[in-house]
């Protein structure tokens, strides 16, 4: 397991809100079922942290918040 560099743990901790994480996800056009495999969980996995039902942690909160800034950025 690769250590939390200092960049992932600051994203980590502004995982933007659930409308936001959806509102990203759709700007860009990628589905759940995409982000879900990107992130290396099962989409009901990834629905729940979408849905605010409950938050990822440790490195999924750190690729979740990576992947969502990506996302963001590419699509704008």
């Amino acid at each position: 397991m690769l250590a939390m560099t200092l960049i992932d743990e600051l994203l980590a901790r502004r995982l933007p809100p659930t409308w936001a994480r959806r509102a990203i996800r759709l700007d860009a056009g990628v589905s759940q079922v995409r982000m879900a495999a990107e992130l290396g969980v099962h989409r009901l996995t990834f629905v729940r942290w979408e849905t605010g039902v409950h938050e990822p942690r440790g490195e999924n909160a750190e690729r979740y918040a990576r992947l969502l800034a990506e996302l963001q950025r590419v699509a704008s």
